[in-house]
């Protein structure tokens, strides 16, 4: 474990150095790729100093423990001892988790994809829920949400929202909220009361950016026509939105909702970028097939992470087992204690594959 954190620490003073050399400093590729690493590293190296000194001040203490003192100092000098020796073995547990595997997509924005799955008009709607959901969460922990593209239903529902999320550690929070979603509680056009169970599908994509994944452009074929639906003028009379075909993949990603052509198409780019970096993701691990599918299923109704049950003010997510009885603040946007309960189960699992 020591001689990991020597290496790490190394490491972290040669990415320190390597970002001061002015030659670097011109190429933003490489910056960028040192900044992340650099990022990724800063928490386990602040606990590492921390640890470092701590341990010294105990070794240096624990000198002065060795010297003739009178009784009240040494009962001083005792009790410091004591509280450095606490702070050590808690800095070292720490230590311990810091050097779990981490998701090389912890740090990276996401592309997130909402889609009414099983249950008609109230799927639709209760996936314009969850994008409201997610979008107060962003909000509260001051992210930014941009919506790509969005096809919506009658009576205020949504059959598919894209959105690009981006913020400090958006992929290490949100990634837990990927898979089938499931809701039950009497829709409004229910006139007998009789409970309804209907889905949406979430998939978390971490953001590619071009260092991530390059496209060939002859592998590519983009198409500009008119948007449809609301937007006034601009709308009848400039055609901005833009429609890409990836020939190897077959891939559509169509974005119609900016004005601006140039806006559209970058928007489309990151979509189509994160898409395949994910599906390239899911070759290496050797999957049957991509981990967006995977994330989704096919929206019926067995398939699923989580259960929003509404007339008994019940949430269950049933990969952890974890039942709270709080709806409106979670539809709210209030997710930290779930997605915490979430994070803290996937590091258990972690440190015992380490441990064993």
């Amino acid at each position: 474990m020591w001689d990991k954190l020597e290496q790490i620490n190394k490491r972290y003073e040669e990415i320190v150095a390597q970002m001061s050399n002015p030659e670097i400093a011109t190429d933003h590729v490489q910056m960028t790729k040192l900044a992340q690493e650099k990022s990724s590293l800063d928490g386990i190296i602040s606990l590492y100093q921390d640890y470092k000194a701590t341990k010294k001040s105990l070794e240096e203490t624990k000198v002065m423990m060795n010297e003739k003192l009178d009784a009240e100092m040494m009962a001083m000098v005792k009790d410091e001892a004591h509280q450095m020796e606490e702070k050590q073995a808690r800095l070292e547990e720490e230590l311990k988790l810091a050097l779990l595997p981490k998701d090389p997509n912890d740090e990276k924005n996401i592309i997130m994809e909402i889609r009414a799955g099983a249950g008609g008009d109230e799927a639709a709607i209760f996936a314009a829920e969850l994008f409201r959901m997610y979008s107060r969460y962003a909000q509260n922990r001051r992210w930014n949400v941009d919506v790509i593209s969005s096809s919506e239903s009658i009576g205020g529902g949504i059959k598919e929202i894209i959105l690009e999320i981006s913020g400090k550690g958006v992929f290490s929070r949100l990634k837990y909220e990927r898979g089938v979603h499931r809701v039950q509680r009497v829709p409004v056009t229910e006139s007998s009361g009789r409970i309804h169970t209907s889905t949406a599908t979430v998939a978390v994509l971490p953001e590619a950016e071009e260092v991530d994944m390059e496209i060939n452009p002859s592998d590519l074929r983009v198409d500009i026509f008119h948007s449809g639906g609301a937007g006034g003028q601009n709308v009848n009379k400039v055609a901005t939105a833009v429609r890409l075909t990836h020939f190897p993949t077959g891939m559509v990603v169509i974005c119609q909702d900016e004005r601006s052509q140039l806006r559209n198409r970058q928007k489309a780019m990151a979509v189509l970028r994160s898409r395949l970096l994910d599906m390239e993701t899911s070759k290496q691990q050797q999957e049957m097939s991509s981990m967006r599918r995977s994330q989704v299923g096919s929206g019926e109704r067995s398939e699923k992470v989580r259960t929003y049950n509404f007339p008994q003010d019940r949430l269950s997510d049933h990969r952890i087992g974890l039942t709270l009885h709080s709806l409106p603040r979670i539809m709210q946007g209030e997710l930290d204690e779930l997605i915490d309960a979430l994070a803290s189960d996937e590091e258990a699992k972690l440190l015992q594959e380490q441990l064993s």
